[in-house]
């Protein structure tokens, strides 16, 4: 690019040997190449600043957009000089321009203006200027078309989604405000907010609110209270005002700082009507400063009845509970099975009585017929018992072996029998067998 650049008068052209007498400390030709220059064979300033001033020279006039924040006209003179400044970074360029051009222009400090300018660079003091040939104004329907446009832009990033907006805390400690100068609003936060809750701290940062630097001292007043631990809820106040005063803040560069705020942002800067960006990006948006610093702290007075009603309301319906607990218990209480227990056992208890004669008497007579058959079987054991037979006189012989003997061929002469009779018994001694049954009184004598 350097090679391009048109060549002083007194710079040799490459290839071409210098024809100027050397001066003193002249080390030589001068290089005709930046990229030549060194430590040895430097270029003066003279050339360097003809070479920026020839390039410079070559630009075409170019159309800037920008906001005036110094206008320097005086009467009498032919040329004015302002200063054009960046809407979003803090950047400017000087500006000079014929008093014809500013003639029907209704322009001052702070408008927004766009202008079609020649850049100039200035060797004797080094400086870039631009020369404008035309200034306009922007007008209002430009500005609200291009904060529509970035309205679209932004909202299609998701900046002003509702997910992403966090709710207020309820009692904060430290409310960080920032507002303009001794303006209204700061008056209209504090002083709604401490009569509600007077506990409440405020950090106030103090700055432009419209012009050239709202955008930046805005927003670096955000980021610093954004940065301190102790503030919970930022409230950005202003008030209200034109379309012009209120393009700060639809400034994209203030409200994407608003939206990477990790501290909950409450926008109160217009009235109804007005809706500059930042409101669609802040978590809560007020009304008014006023309604601001009713939201954002509680009314102790409100907050105390809303206890109170509470406590009453809780007691009311414990009372209410006990009572239809009482009433319950009462009615039951009430009842004739309650209210003599005593009515419900006779019942019960004749009840049992009865049964238990019934079973007596069933019992005895159960017996009764027990007994009788008992009796009856006794009889008939002792009938066909032994004993029996033995108590009418007879007797039972039994070998030594416990063998009874049936017959007479059961024993031998000799033999020694037991005989048993109905009272005792006695051992004796067999002397004679005989066949045949001998008669009761004979065999009585021989037993």
């Amino acid at each position: 690019m350097t090679a391009s650049l048109p060549q002083p008068d007194d710079v040799p052209r490459p290839g071409t040997p210098s024809t100027r007498s050397p001066r003193p400390g002249d080390r030589g030709p001068l290089p005709a190449r930046a990229l030549e220059t060194s430590a040895d064979h430097p270029w003066p300033v003279r050339l360097l600043a003809r070479k920026i001033e020839q390039y410079v020279d070559r630009m075409a006039p170019v159309w800037v957009e920008g906001q005036v924040v110094q206008l320097n006209r005086r009467p009498g003179t032919s040329t004015a000089f302002l200063t054009l400044r960046d809407t979003d970074l803090d950047m400017s360029l000087p500006v000079s321009a014929a008093t014809r051009v500013l003639d029907g222009t209704p322009l001052t400090e702070g408008a927004h203006v766009v202008v079609h300018a020649k850049p100039v660079f200035w060797t004797r003091r080094g400086t870039l200027q631009l020369q404008a040939r035309e200034i306009r104004p922007v007008g209002v329907g430009d500005l609200l078309a291009r904060i529509e446009h970035l309205k679209r832009v932004l909202a299609a990033e998701g900046l002003f989604d509702a997910d992403r907006k966090r709710p207020l805390p309820f009692l904060p400690q430290v409310v960080g405000l920032v507002c303009g100068r001794e303006s209204k609003a700061e008056h209209d936060v504090v002083v709604n907010a401490r009569p509600r809750w007077p506990q409440v701290r405020f950090e106030i940062r103090e700055v432009a609110v419209q012009g050239a630097h709202a955008v930046q001292q805005v927003g670096d007043a955000i980021r610093a209270l954004d940065a301190d631990p102790d503030v919970e809820v930022i409230v950005v106040a202003r008030g209200g005002g034109a379309v012009e005063d209120l393009l700060p803040f639809s400034n994209e560069a203030l409200v994407r700082v608003a939206a990477a705020c990790r501290t909950p942002l409450v926008s109160a800067i217009g009235h109804e009507t007005d809706s500059p960006l930042l409101d669609l990006v802040a978590d809560y948006r007020a009304s008014t400063p006023t309604a601001a610093a009713k939201r954002v702290v509680p009314d102790v007075a409100e907050e105390r009845a809303r206890v109170a009603q509470g406590r009453h309301r809780l007691w009311t319906a414990i009372a209410g509970r006990v009572a239809r607990e009482q009433a319950l218990l009462d009615g039951l209480r009430s009842r004739p099975v309650l209210a003599a227990p005593r009515t419900m056992l006779a019942d019960h208890a004749e009840r049992v009585a009865a049964l238990r004669d019934r079973a007596r008497r069933a019992l005895d007579t159960r017996l009764v017929r027990a007994s009788g058959e008992v009796g009856r079987l006794e009889a008939q054991v002792r009938a066909l018992s032994p004993a029996s037979t033995l108590d009418r006189g007879y007797a039972v012989v039994q070998r030594a072996d416990g063998h009874v003997v049936r017959s007479p061929d059961d024993v031998a002469t000799g033999d020694v029998v037991h005989v048993r009779l109905a009272r005792g018994a006695l051992d004796a001694a067999v002397t004679a067998t005989h066949d045949g049954e001998p008669s009761t009184d004979a065999s009585r004598g021989a037993s």
